[in-house]
């Protein structure tokens, strides 16, 4: 007796091919799982991360008006290894401030809005910035690097200190833990290098909404760092 092949239109090859697709799907989804806990679970729910995570709390009342588009923190993360250069091209990276609150903003010359809050940026580093806080604005133009130092003097920027990642690695980066998705993007970081809170767009940094928040969040720092 010849066997013959399933016909493509017969049972036994319509069960063949649907068990071949369940086991693609649940191998991508096994591969899906190992990535986020091989990636993201090195950065969250880090334990010495738990005091930024109450800071967050307490800021939870005061994200309203000029700073109502904010996100308080709501796991502990640790952010990470974040790099990019000063104005001399020398490496920096985001631990250089440790023990220093940050506000970390990503910002572009092609993008409006960030060219928006610039000035209030500068005016919010030139009130609160020192050894205690600091503005840290990073331009991600990928294109002609002295024309975003050009434009910031060409407006008067004059707290802010330059920084560039001219790769935009440091957009990337974020964006792998779910922390950047379209530009400004801005990142209220505590003395561990923790996150506090975040905002995808702008907000008007100068403003009495914003600097009651930064300041709290210094506070609740502050008060942790005595009491430990």
């Amino acid at each position: 007796m010849t066997i013959q092949p399933d016909s493509p239109k017969s049972p036994t090859h319509r069960r063949l091919v649907l068990v071949g697709i369940a086991g693609l799907a649940g191998l991508l989804v096994g591969l899906g799982a190992i990535y986020a806990v091989t990636t993201l679970g090195r950065h969250s729910g880090d334990p010495t991360c738990r005091p930024a995570l109450a800071t967050a709390r307490r800021l939870a009342p005061l994200v309203h008006g000029e700073v109502a588009a904010v996100t308080v923190a709501s796991e502990a993360l640790r952010l990470p290894a974040l790099t990019f250069q000063d104005a001399s091209g020398a490496p920096k990276k985001l631990a250089d401030w440790r023990g220093r609150t940050v506000l970390l903003n990503l910002w572009a010359t092609w993008c409006v809005p960030c060219r928006k809050e610039m000035p209030a940026l500068d005016t919010l580093q030139a009130e609160l910035g020192g050894p205690k806080f600091q503005v840290v604005a990073v331009n991600i133009d990928t294109r002609d690097p002295a024309k975003p130092k050009a434009w910031l003097k060409e407006i008067g920027i004059k707290s802010l200190a330059y920084y560039a990642d001219p790769d935009a690695k440091i957009f990337q980066d974020l964006k792998m833990i779910g922390k950047a998705f379209g530009m400004p993007t801005t990142l209220l970081v505590d003395p561990a290098g923790c996150e506090i809170a975040s905002l995808a767009g702008p907000a008007e940094w100068a403003s009495p909404d914003a600097v009651k928040l930064v300041k709290t969040a210094l506070s609740e720092n502050a008060a942790r760092a005595v009491s430990r």
